[in-house]
């Protein structure tokens, strides 16, 4: 049996696969109509805009790894923070990193949806 762990991981990995692609529609299905991205600088993107940089080829993503993840089942809802390393470009400049990223996942309609999703810069060691 897929427990709630397996599932929202699951989802995670589908979004991460996704991003790398730049597949909008798959990134549509899988958030929620509200989903809400705070990014690594601070700045907040709703789901419109957040796509947008897809569509419009201004964010690539060439590769994104998502690991050393700890899920929290709160029943409908779930909270994983784990680790996001990304090589990426956004409008022709790199935007690699490593963030601590925590993903909100809520259980609607027998699915488990992304609804917002937070980065945040993970220091070097020594800093």
């Amino acid at each position: 049996m897929n427990t709630t762990r397996d599932q929202v991981l699951q989802l995670g990995h589908r979004w991460a696969e996704a991003e790398q692609r730049g597949d909008t529609a798959t990134l549509d299905a899988l958030t929620t109509d509200d989903f809400t991205l705070v990014g690594p600088l601070g700045f907040v993107l709703n789901k419109p805009a957040w796509l947008a940089r897809y569509r419009g080829g201004g964010l690539v993503t060439f590769s994104l790894v998502w690991d050393e993840t700890t899920v929290r089942d709160y029943g409908d809802t779930a909270v994983v923070v784990g680790r996001h390393t990304q090589r990426a470009e956004y409008q022709g400049r790199p935007a690699d990193g490593s963030f601590r990223a925590t993903h909100i996942a809520v259980h609607r309609g027998g699915k488990w949806l992304l609804a917002g999703l937070h980065l945040s810069p993970i220091a070097q060691q020594g800093v």
